[in-house]
């Protein structure tokens, strides 16, 4: 159940900001003729405004990809992250050697199946 999960988050001390995705209703163009659609039908406003207020996040609602970037930079500086962080990548790749036992093993198989069969 989401407000149990949300109910679990607050204890714990989570923030949660949720965003409702998807188009207003519009007018479609198809081959049978102009349809009405409505890409947020199944979106739970009520839940995910419930969720963010238990929490002490806010709900926010996008219905385009610029009013989506448009949330992620109000989260973000709602929410700052500290980049501080190193991440640490290999300088060589090491995908070769086991690649290279991986062959010769199957050649080993290949050549054992010939003598054998």
């Amino acid at each position: 159940d989401p407000l149990e999960a949300a109910k679990l988050a607050k204890e714990s001390g989570v923030t949660i900001y949720t965003v409702g995705i998807g188009a207003d209703e519009m007018l479609q163009r198809s081959i049978f003729g102009v349809q009405k659609v409505n890409p947020s039908q199944d979106l739970d406003e009520k839940t995910l405004t419930k969720i963010a207020q238990m929490t002490g996040g806010k709900y926010f609602r996008a219905r385009n990809p610029q009013e989506l970037d448009k949330i992620y930079q109000i989260i973000n500086q709602l929410e700052p992250v500290n980049n501080a962080q190193q991440t640490w990548r290999p300088r060589d790749e090491l995908f070769r050697y086991p690649l290279t036992v991986a062959l010769v093993l199957s050649l080993i198989i290949a050549i054992l199946r010939k003598r054998n069969g």
